[in-house]
């Protein structure tokens, strides 16, 4: 049985290291980019069962490689798990509206990573459930955001 393909896309290579480490061990095949351009170019040649997405990277960010490979029809329909440093709740809302299947912030549990992994291929053969937790993650974080009191030198 082929292991299923997960392609990590950080300009960091500890991170990348860290993933595929931990990805192999839990029997996974790992491909590597350290750019947004040749993720594109791997997910479109060989499209992986998952990808998880830096968004702060040089060439082409994070953001704009989730828009295209979710517009696309040839990796639209790959989970796009993004890895991140930015925890802003606005950050994750555009993550998920914008289609990403899970949002993990840097630093991370590499257990909880296999277990994300592990989630989002579960949950891959069934898009409504899909897109009901990405709006049920988008309607808590806007909820969220709104509870949340001005800081120091913000309007109320």
């Amino acid at each position: 049985m082929e292991r299923p393909t997960v392609l990590v896309v950080d300009d960091e290579t500890d991170v990348l290291l860290l993933c595929r480490v931990n990805l192999e061990f839990e029997g996974y095949q790992v491909t590597e980019a350290s750019n947004g351009e040749d993720a594109l170019r791997i997910a479109r040649e060989d499209p992986p069962e998952v990808i998880l997405l830096d968004v702060m990277m040089p060439k082409m960010d994070g953001w704009q490689v989730l828009r295209e490979l979710k517009s696309d029809a040839r990796t639209a329909g790959i989970p796009i798990v993004m890895l991140t440093a930015k925890t802003q709740d606005s950050d994750q809302i555009k993550g998920w509206t914008e289609g990403a299947a899970e949002y993990i912030t840097k630093p991370f549990s590499p257990l909880a990573l296999s277990q994300v992994v592990r989630g989002v291929m579960a949950a891959r053969g069934n898009p409504g459930e899909e897109e009901r937790r990405r709006q049920q993650m988008v309607d808590k974080l806007r909820l969220l955001s709104a509870a949340d009191p001005p800081q120091a030198g913000e309007p109320a």
